[in-house]
C-alpha cells in the first residue's frame, strides 16, 4: 500500500512540471518572442513597407520615363534651431527641373542633410512640371509679366543671337526650359522662392498662335497677318509654327 501510494501521489508531480512547462513556454513566448500576435505584427510591418517600396518604384519608373532631364539647383538655405544638447541644423533645398523642350518645373524639399534635400525638391519639381509653348524653339511668342509678393518680373521676346539676358534664378528657369533667347528684368525682391513663383506666373500667361487660333476657329495666318504682316509672310509664318 505505502509504494501503490507513492506511485500516486507521484504521478501528478511529474505531470504537472510538464504542464508547467509548456504554460510557461507559452507565456514567454507570447509576452517576450511574440510567439502568435508578435509573428502577426511583424509581417504585417513587412508588408506595408514592401508595399511602400514598390510604390517608389512605380513613380520614379514613372518620372524618368527614359527622357533626360536638366536639374538646375537654384538655392540652399540653411537654418538651426537650439536645443538642449546644442543645435539642430536642417537644410532647405530649391531646384528648377526641364526637359530643354519646353517643359519646367521647380520643387522644394527640406531634410538634416543637403542630398537628401536635394533630391526630395527634386522629386517635387518633376511632379510639377508644365509646358510653355515657345516660338521656333528657341524664344517665347510674346511679352508677359508675372508677379509673387514682393517680386515683379517682364519676360520679352528676343530675336535670335541674343542670348539669355537673366540672372540668378530666372536664368536656371530659361536653361532648363530650352529658352536661348530671352531678355528679362526683375524688379522688387530678390527672394529665389518669390523670383521664381513670379517667373511661372508670367510664363504661365504664354500663349501660342496655334492654341488661340484653335479657341477662336480661325487659321494662324489670319491672326498673324493682323498684326501687319503681308499675306505670303504671314502664311509663311504660319507654317512654321509647330505649336
Amino acid at each position: 500500500m505505502a509504494d501503490e501510494t507513492e506511485i500516486q501521489a507521484a504521478a501528478p508531480a511529474e505531470a504537472i512540471p510538464g504542464a508547467e512547462g509548456q504554460g510557461e513556454r507559452r507565456g514567454r513566448g507570447g509576452r517576450g518572442r511574440g510567439g502568435g500576435g508578435g509573428n502577426d505584427r511583424g509581417p504585417g510591418r513587412g508588408g506595408r513597407d514592401g508595399n511602400r517600396g514598390r510604390r517608389d518604384d512605380r513613380n520614379k519608373g514613372g518620372d524618368d520615363q527614359g527622357e533626360e532631364l536638366i536639374e538646375k539647383l537654384v538655392h540652399i538655405n540653411r537654418v538651426s534651431k537650439t536645443v538642449k544638447g546644442g543645435k539642430r541644423f536642417g537644410f532647405a533645398a530649391l531646384v528648377v527641373v526641364g526637359d530643354g523642350k519646353g517643359r519646367v518645373g521647380f520643387g522644394h524639399g527640406k531634410a538634416r542633410e543637403v542630398p537628401e534635400a536635394i533630391s526630395k525638391a527634386t522629386a517635387a519639381a518633376k511632379k510639377a512640371m508644365v509646358r510653355v509653348p515657345l516660338r521656333e524653339g528657341r524664344t517665347l511668342h510674346h511679352d508677359g509679366k508675372g508677379h509673387f509678393g514682393a517680386g515683379r518680373v517682364t519676360v520679352r521676346t528676343a530675336p535670335p543671337g541674343t542670348g539669355i539676358i537673366a540672372g540668378g534664378p530666372m536664368r536656371a528657369i530659361f536653361e532648363s526650359l530650352g529658352v536661348h533667347d530671352v531678355v528679362t528684368k526683375s524688379v522688387g525682391t530678390s527672394n529665389p522662392y518669390n523670383m521664381i513663383r513670379a517667373t511661372f506666373e508670367a510664363l504661365g500667361e504664354q500663349t501660342s498662335p496655334k492654341s488661340v487660333s484653335q479657341r477662336r476657329g480661325k487659321k494662324i495666318a489670319d491672326l498673324l497677318g493682323r498684326g501687319g504682316a503681308s499675306a505670303p509672310v504671314a502664311e509663311a509664318e504660319a507654317a512654321a509654327i509647330t505649336e
